[in-house]
């Protein structure tokens, strides 16, 4: 079947998808104050599937037909739901920094370009290459001047890798095999997917300590709504309307953006080398984005 024409809001689905991605990983910070990472995890992906049950039976989407489109959502969950945030919680407890882990999985589009050709079919020209290392470098600048980037542990390197690997993987998977499916029912199935591996994690690594306190409950909702409900199906949304490359080059952005939220939120200043960090990203992002001129006839 050809693919379904674009929904008219896409074009604001870029801006909307930073702004609530980036301001995730601040909110993130309030919650995980309050609760052991992978319960707070399990916890996020087992409220967004008591959100959206009823909202299936309510609104009765038409629902995957054939064991292989069931696969296609399930292997999506499994990547990005299971994958990189399980692996990202992971290398944080065993002492990779933050700073760390954003700068390893900063070089997801750089992957993505390499293999967009063999995996998703997709060409990248000299042009968007030379964005790509404009857009790495001015995400680079920003997190080293942002945060340390200490790797005090092997396994904590190892799961920040796996972390990009997952993204990475996802990514290209949706392009690859995406399918048309109504969003409340490819978020259900791929949240389960997420729970049914991060419940299990969280009993056997930690003693699932949650503080049930405003800031946790502001945080989990702002999570919830915000980054597992919105956030993702746009992300998705993009990938499956566009090509991976680009859509994945919006990513040198999440630093940049980051920071500038954690300043207003909580007053977290900019050091100096940052700013040319952010201009160095938003360059590269202009490279990538920008459509190919019109060939003559």
């Amino acid at each position: 079947m050809p693919p379904a024409a674009p929904p008219p809001w896409l074009k604001a689905a870029p801006a909307l998808f930073l702004l609530l991605w980036s301001s995730g990983f601040v909110v993130l910070k309030v919650g995980l104050a309050y609760a052991d990472p992978m319960t707070f995890l399990a916890l996020r992906y087992a409220c967004v599937v008591v959100i959206l049950a009823p909202v299936l039976l309510l609104v009765r989407p038409p629902m995957p037909r054939g064991a292989s489109v069931w696969g296609h959502l399930a292997m999506v969950g499994l990547l990005l739901q299971a994958g990189y945030f399980c692996f990202t919680y992971l290398s944080l407890k065993q002492g990779m920094s933050a700073g760390g882990i954003a700068l390893i999985t900063s070089l997801q589009p750089i992957l993505i370009g390499l293999l967009a050709p063999a995996i998703a079919h997709e060409q990248v020209d000299a042009r968007r290459w030379a964005g790509l290392g404009l857009g790495v470098s001015g995400a680079a600048l920003v997190i080293v001047a942002k945060a340390s980037i200490d790797v005090l542990s092997p396994l904590g390197l190892l799961f920040a890798v796996c972390a990009l690997l997952c993204i990475t993987g996802g990514t290209l998977y949706e392009k690859r095999f995406g399918t048309q499916t109504h969003p409340v029912a490819s978020n259900l199935v791929q949240y389960a997917v997420g729970l049914a591996v991060t419940a299990p994690l969280a009993f056997w690594l930690e003693p699932m300590r949650i503080e049930w306190t405003g800031p946790l409950w502001a945080s989990l909702a702002y999570l919830v709504v915000g980054n597992s409900l919105v956030a993702i199906t746009l992300l998705l949304t993009m990938i499956r309307h566009g090509e991976a490359s680009r859509v994945s080059a919006l990513f040198f952005l999440v630093p940049p953006c980051t920071a500038i939220i954690a300043l207003a939120i909580l007053d977290e200043p900019i050091p100096p080398l940052a700013w040319p960090g952010m201009a160095l990203a938003a360059i590269g992002i202009l490279l990538v984005t920008r459509a190919r001129p019109a060939s003559p006839r």
